[in-house]
């Protein structure tokens, strides 16, 4: 990984955000709905997400692997660029404390849609920028937002993906809430 004064630059500082995953019987409001999104480094979108919805309307987050061919694509494989997966973070929400207007706008915020196959450091096909979308409504919404933020925000080209949901891999469970245990948690000496 980057040494601690560089990653600092290029990951967001994080304090503690805990999220403990669905599951174990607890249940679910009967209106969740799933929203899936690739942005770069899952690790930083997960953390940048549970810090803006934990609270309001974010259910779970979880890292993984979709948009591939590999039909058991790893951490190590995913990051090697050969699987033609993407690292993305997969979110249940409940849409009445947050819509998915909300989370597409809140995905062109947090990361650079214009470039290809990149987001600060990370290179290759694993960190496009892709929304993966798991209803007609939501590929709707995501090319309405996408139009907007061409024309109205960023005034060029968008390199950002609007492709249908597939397959969805949970990444490891040492990838899961990793800014919690990372250097780049840590506070500054």
């Amino acid at each position: 990984m980057f040494p601690s004064l560089i990653a600092r630059f290029f990951r967001p500082s994080a304090s503690k955000l805990t999220m403990a995953p669905i599951g174990g019987g607890m249940s679910l409001p009967g209106n969740t709905e799933k929203a899936t999104f690739a942005a770069g480094c899952f690790w930083s979108v997960e953390y940048l997400f549970r810090k803006e919805f934990t609270g309001k309307g974010l259910l779970d987050a979880r890292v993984g692997y979709t948009g591939g061919d590999s039909t058991d694509p790893t951490y190590r494989s995913v990051s090697y660029g050969k699987t033609g997966h993407a690292e993305a973070l997969q979110t249940l929400y409940n849409p009445s404390e947050v819509t998915y207007d909300n989370l597409l706008e809140f995905f062109f915020r947090m990361h650079d849609p214009t470039t290809v196959d990149r987001q600060g450091p990370d290179v290759g096909s694993q960190y496009r920028s892709a929304i993966f979308f798991h209803n007609d409504q939501q590929q709707e919404a995501a090319n309405e937002i996408l139009k907007k933020v061409k024309e109205q925000w960023y005034k060029t080209e968008m390199a950002t993906q609007i492709v249908p949901a597939g397959k969805w891999w949970d990444a490891e469970d040492y990838n899961q809430n990793y800014s919690d245990r990372s250097e780049f948690s840590k506070p500054a000496p």
